[in-house]
Parts: structure tokens; sequence; C-alpha cells
């Protein structure tokens, strides 16, 4: 009997471990907050660290993916990587779930997304030349957003399988069966070609749109390879981003990016990356291109960030 029962409480044990590692949550010191938005008065709730230190700190932002919220635990490794380097950390909502007009790179979330940077520097001794950002995703998406509609702001922003043209986007989860298209629907008033107004609306909420004004701004854009197979964002999105940044001799081809996206392969006519240990040995870079302030980079993977990276490439990062 006792034996039988050491093994049902070394049981319980294991399955607790489980069940705690695959509901991760936020550390401790990661406290929930309200930040008044400037636009409409409304409250918005936020995830907010600060170190307790009398001197100035990095701010890192980092936003939640497109069918999540403030509460989305994707972003527990960033929380985490910011409390061991004594990082200020901010995780906002800017309007929650992008299925609907208020949020999806929208005026607001724009607007929420400088609050909460504005809320924490009032809280916080914050280092202005480096504030980061950094998103997943719907949160690289809403990062290359940013980094075009408050460039001011920015050291550096770490933008993973982002989507970056709303419209495109609509079109191939319409073909792939994918039920984003409804949530872009939903956030632009209808499908792209419905009306003039709804056009300007996918226009508006896609980075595209606004990278042209992120010219200063270090800004570095991943996909795996396999994204838009194994996960629902095209590489092309992360490829054409690159491509509005770069030099016109870096730039990759229309026939490069098609190879890239239907192939999941790195076409012969573009060098192959050299190792870097901070993707770590699963996930290594595929292919990479630097040009003026921007980085891409194809790695083996999908539809995912790899936290190492990001802190990696962000801890080089400083305004001068």
């Amino acid at each position: 009997m006792k034996f039988l029962f050491s093994l049902l409480v070394a049981l319980y044990f294991l399955i607790s471990v489980s069940i705690s590692f695959d509901e991760r949550e936020y550390p401790e010191q990661v406290q929930p907050v309200e930040i008044k938005s400037s636009a409409d008065g409304v409250l918005q709730n936020a995830l907010y660290f600060s170190p307790k230190v009398d001197h100035e700190v990095p701010l890192l932002v980092a936003l939640h993916t497109w069918s999540s919220d403030w509460k989305n635990t994707h972003n527990v490794p960033l929380a985490e990587g910011s409390i061991e380097r004594g990082w200020a950390f901010i995780h906002p909502d800017f309007r929650g779930p992008n299925r609907r007009p208020e949020a999806c790179g929208s005026d607001l979330a724009v607007s929420d997304i400088i609050d909460a940077v504005n809320w924490v520097q009032k809280k916080t001794k914050i280092d202005k030349s480096r504030i980061y950002l950094a998103g997943v995703s719907g949160g690289g998406h809403m990062a290359l957003q940013m980094a075009g509609r408050a460039p001011q702001i920015w050291a550096g922003v770490s933008s993973w399988v982002p989507i970056t043209d709303c419209a495109a986007w609509h079109r191939e989860c319409v073909k792939s069966g994918r039920k984003y298209y409804n949530d872009l629907e939903k956030s632009c008033g209808g499908k792209p070609g419905v009306s003039p107004a709804v056009d300007e609306e996918y226009k508006r909420r896609s980075p595209l749109t606004w990278l042209g004004e992120a010219s200063k701004v270090p800004i570095d854009i991943n996909a795996g390879i396999t994204d838009g197979h194994t996960g629902s964002v095209p590489i092309s999105h992360s490829l054409r981003a690159f491509n509005l940044l770069a030099k016109n001799i870096h730039r990759i081809t229309d026939e490069e990016i098609k190879f890239f996206t239907e192939k999941s392969e790195v076409p012969e006519s573009l060098a192959k990356a050299k190792p870097d240990p901070s993707y770590g040995e699963d996930h290594q870079p595929l292919w990479r291109s630097k040009s003026n302030m921007a980085r891409v980079t194809i790695f083996d993977g999908g539809h995912q960030m790899i936290p190492t990276a990001i802190f990696a490439w962000l801890g080089q990062q400083e305004k001068k």
C-alpha cells in the first residue's frame, strides 16, 4: 500500500509538471496593468515588468499574435528573457484579436502601442536609445506596422513570420481554406475589391504601405522556410517587406520569391547563409541578406519565432 501511494504521488507530480509546462504562465514578476487610451479613453490591459533598479534600462515591447490578446502566452519567453537581462517589458492589448475594425493594424491599435511605451516611460527609467519591438505572426505584422507608423521610437524591430499585405493574405487564406480571411473581412468591412473604401482599409492595415517610412530603423525580418505550407503565412510576405527596405542591388527577383514560396527551398541563384548559433541547431539560417538598415533571414523551420535569436539581435541595437 505504501508503495502504491508513493507511485500515485510520483505520477501526480509528473502529470502536474507536464500540465504546468503545457499551460506555461508569465513569471510572477510580470503584472497586469491598465493604460488609458489617448485616442478614445478606453482602458487597455497590458502585462508589465520593471526591474527594481535606479538606472535607465532597455524596454522590450512584445506584441501578441493575430487571434489573441494581452494574455497571450506565446511571448512568455520574451518576458523571461527581459527579466534575465534586466530589461523592462510591456505586453499591450492593442484592441485584442484581429477580427474587428478597431484592431488589425488600425489607427487605434497604433495609438495603443505608443500609449503603452509612454506609460512605461512614466513608471520606469527607460533608456530611449534602446526601446525594442518584437512579435510573431500577427505580432510580426503589427511590429512592421509600428516600424512604419512610429519609426522615431524604435532602436530595433524584430518581426517573425509577419503578414505584410492584407489583401494578398486574404486571397491566400481563401485559397488555403484558412479562416483568417473572415477576420480580415470583419476588420476591413468586406472582401478586397468590394469598394474603394474597403480596399483603402486593407491598404492602411498592411505594413507594406508604411515601411518606406522606416528606412532609418534597424529591422530584422524572419520566416521559417516551410511557412505557408505547414503554417499560415507564405514567406513571400517577409521577402517583399525586405525588398521594400533594401537597395535595388540587394532585392531578390519575383522569380526567386516565387521559388522560395512554392518550393520551400533556397533558389540556386542565392548564396546559402552562414551558421548563426543564436538560432539553435534545429533552426539554422538557410538564406540571409542585409541591405540598408534591414536584415532578412529564412531559417529551417515554420511559423514560429526563436527567442534566443530575437535577444541576440536586439541586444546589439542602439540608437546613435
